[in-house]
């Protein structure tokens, strides 16, 4: 019970230090340890192919999408202004997820968890087989998704440089 504390406390530290920081670098970075935790924590219950996935999916590819978009896209400290309205959209954030927190908790209080009945119909798949489910029919599909997501993030690398070299234009 001590690691699932332990992964839990770290994994909702860095989640909630990524949400209080102002550099978004800083945030991005943290997010990638919130993920790793969600990962720490699959491998805590037993699912070795959910904690991989995550790494690979989550901390590999997501997390290096999100720092590209954030180096390409950052606007110099000087542009950046609050606006007057900051506090009264953070007041609708708490108010907004304390309302998913309370529906995702019903949810969890109404579910028969511990009544051993989730655990005793859940079919026997080993992860190779979960593998070869995967390869072998939809070999196509996953490398469809993800040629569209290479050719995504090029094109926006492609319009993020073109805005800046139009901005860089207009100061000359």
């Amino acid at each position: 019970m001590l690691p699932l504390v332990v992964i839990a406390l770290l994994t909702l530290a860095t989640a909630a230090v990524a949400m209080a920081l102002r550099n978004l670098i800083h945030s991005a970075l943290l997010l990638i340890g919130s993920w790793g935790g969600i990962a720490a924590f699959y491998l805590w219950a037993g699912a070795e192919f959910v904690a991989f996935a995550q790494v690979l999916v989550y901390v590999g590819a997501i997390s290096m999408v999100v720092l590209f978009a954030v180096l390409l896209t950052r606007r110099s400290r000087t542009d950046i202004a609050l606006a007057p309205d900051s506090v009264g959209r953070a007041f609708a954030a708490i108010v907004t997820g304390g309302a998913v927190v309370g529906v995702l908790a019903g949810a969890i209080l109404s579910s028969p968890l511990g009544a051993g009945t989730v655990a005793g119909n859940a079919p026997a798949i080993s992860v190779r087989d979960l593998g070869l489910q995967l390869m072998g029919s939809h070999a196509a599909a996953l490398l469809v998704v993800g040629g569209l997501l290479t050719v995504a993030l090029l094109g926006a690398v492609v319009i993020a440089s073109a805005d800046r070299a139009e901005k860089e234009d207009d100061r000359s």
